[in-house]
């Protein structure tokens, strides 16, 4: 699951991290690329050595160029990073974006409710703190079960 406890649940402070799942790691993107450009390259065998081949070469790297572009892209568009603590008074989640900017929000953890939403948000079962005045979101990156094992996760590791 694209979220973990990385301390003891009954320790202080409980520390949450939470990622995007990571489908495609560096070495399948090199062999999807790869994979691509052989199979695209393949109908231009017939045309080697004919000025047609020069007319379709830009259009076929084109292709393969847009396909990389849009992996690196969706690869740098999972680099969000959150981080949960909950410690005796205070919880407080550190939202690490894509391009190395950081959001925070504490709040007294006595006050701090944790909503699900399982229609009204952005994502179906969106979940959120809110207290101090602010509601922010956590796990919207996260599948439709993985947020609602998120918010059970966290009702549970408030109440204590």
């Amino acid at each position: 699951m694209p979220y973990e406890w990385t301390s003891a649940p009954h320790s202080t402070p409980q520390i949450m991290r939470l990622w995007p799942h990571q489908s495609l790691p560096a070495r399948g993107m090199a062999a999807f690329v790869l994979t691509t450009f052989t199979l695209i390259c393949i109908p231009t065998l017939p045309l080697l050595g004919s000025p047609i081949l020069w007319g379709m070469l830009p259009f076929t790297m084109a292709a393969v160029w847009g396909i990389y572009f849009a992996l690196q892209r969706n690869h740098r568009a999972r680099l969000i990073e959150e981080e949960l603590v909950l410690d005796r008074d205070m919880a407080r989640l550190v939202r690490t974006n894509p391009k190395g900017d950081t959001q925070e929000w504490d709040c007294d953890r006595y006050w701090t409710q944790v909503t699900k939403y399982d229609d009204e948000g952005p994502v179906p079962h969106y979940v959120t703190l809110r207290g101090k005045g602010r509601e922010v979101e956590i796990g919207a990156f996260l599948s439709e079960e993985e947020r609602i094992a998120l918010y059970e996760d966290l009702q549970r590791a408030l109440k204590r």
